[in-house]
């Protein structure tokens, strides 16, 4: 699949007759009872902004506020609560790349039950920190999450732990279903949800409970380019997953059997969406309504900016699903959706190796109201002259507009040069 492909909304295959849902809105709304006033009951506002921008009216649901930041609470609470006395005597265990270990081990540490995380080598510092901050035992075991989970259940069957599964368990499904109860509690009118799919807990909960509730409202998913295990298993493809993305909450490589039953079943289809998308809708939220995601969690606006004509006119609920995204990794995002918008630029300049040539350069720049943030000075590229000299100077602009015209001003005053192709 080529790196830059536009991946269109496909219609799914009709669910097999008499295709089964193992989990009702009753379950669902019994979670909401256990769980109140233990989660965080999350605000849910429509944002003006997006909405012009999208072409629809946007609804957003802030999950990444909750305590773990993250909705991985709601389902973690919900299986917790259902073990018997003996089951939280002995302790449980789970396996995440972070947010649902965090779930797992804060409401935990809270109901006084023992808690193991397995955690894959590669899950970003602050998700293993935050984990190990809430009081549990993390070990950090495999390549990949099946490696991860496959080692959980050999510790599970050695100490006798009950295993916390991360989506595919009825139970967990129900907590996760009560996000989609209170967004149409808040906005009864909403006529679209656009739901992230990792393993599928989230969407077979909320599916359940919105199509209940609401039975024309239409679910849409959506996965990475990389990881599009749920689109291809309800179309019964093959293929293999993998690559780095900065969605690593909804890298998941296998569908589940429980939530892909409830997907074919309820979810009109699923949008896939590109690392470049995740980026600007992770630097687009925080631009505009000024608060942190992670990239599974900007999914869901991805794949509506990806999808504009299909959306246009449409009332749509997206969850911002998670917060937890490192810090250097955030930092990148938004540099790199800078350089894409033309507001930080590196120009790579050819200048006569004397005194004043980078000066009149700079000059040029500044005048011309760019901002110089580092200048890289080279006198040893045996490409050139020896008389010559190359400098790279990161600038900073309005847009690209801005940063075309300075570059038309450089190469008017006959300074050999490109721009740096981020």
């Amino acid at each position: 699949m080529p790196a830059n492909a536009r991946l269109k909304l496909q219609p799914k295959p009709e669910a097999a007759p008499g295709a089964q849902v193992p989990v009702t809105l009753n379950d669902i709304r019994n979670a909401a009872d256990a769980i109140a006033g233990q989660v965080v009951r999350t605000p849910m506002r429509q944002s003006r902004t997006l909405s012009a921008i999208a072409g629809c009216e946007v609804w957003l649901k802030f999950e990444n506020l909750q305590f773990t930041a993250s909705f991985k609470e709601r389902g973690a609470l919900n299986k917790l609560l259902s073990l018997t006395p003996a089951e939280r005597a002995a302790g449980v265990i789970a396996m995440s790349a972070g947010n649902h270990a965090q779930g797992v081990a804060y409401h935990a540490a809270r109901l006084g039950i023992p808690a193991t995380i397995v955690m894959p080598k590669g899950t970003p510092f602050n998700k293993i920190q935050h984990t190990q901050d809430h009081g549990a035992r993390v070990l950090i075991e495999g390549e990949v999450l099946a490696e991860a989970a496959a080692y959980a259940e050999a510790i599970c069957r050695e100490e006798g732990l009950t295993f916390v599964p991360p989506y595919d368990d009825n139970m967990i499904i129900a907590g996760q279903g009560t996000v989609a109860v209170e967004m149409l509690e808040k906005a009864p009118d909403l006529d679209t949800m656009i739901i992230p799919i990792g393993g599928g807990g989230l969407i077979s909960g909320m599916a359940v409970a919105a199509k209940a509730i609401k039975p024309d409202i239409e679910i849409h998913g959506v996965q990475t380019a990389l990881y599009p295990s749920m689109y291809r298993a309800i179309r019964g493809e093959t293929g293999n997953c993998g690559g780095a993305t900065v969605a690593e909450g909804i890298a998941v490589a296998t569908a589940a059997e429980r939530t892909r039953a409830i997907v074919a079943e309820l979810v009109k289809d699923i949008v896939l969406v590109q690392e470049a998308e995740l980026e600007h809708a992770v630097a687009l939220l925080l631009e505009v309504e000024k608060t942190v995601v992670e990239g599974a969690a900007a999914a869901g606006l991805a794949a509506l900016l990806g999808n504009r004509e299909r959306f246009a006119g449409r009332k749509v609920g997206l969850v911002l699903t998670a917060g937890n995204i490192d810090s250097r990794l955030l930092a990148s995002v938004i540099l790199r959706e800078l350089s894409r918008g033309g507001r930080i630029s590196v120009f790579h300049v050819e200048l006569t190796d004397r005194p004043g040539s980078l000066a009149k350069v700079s000059s040029i720049i500044g005048e011309a109201g760019g901002n110089i943030i580092e200048v890289m000075h080279n006198r040893l590229s045996t490409a050139i002259s020896a008389k010559n000299a190359v400098v790279d100077i990161m600038i900073e602009t309005r847009d690209g507009l801005h940063r075309d015209d300075i570059a038309a001003k450089i190469a008017a005053a006959g300074f050999p040069f490109r721009i740096v192709e981020a």
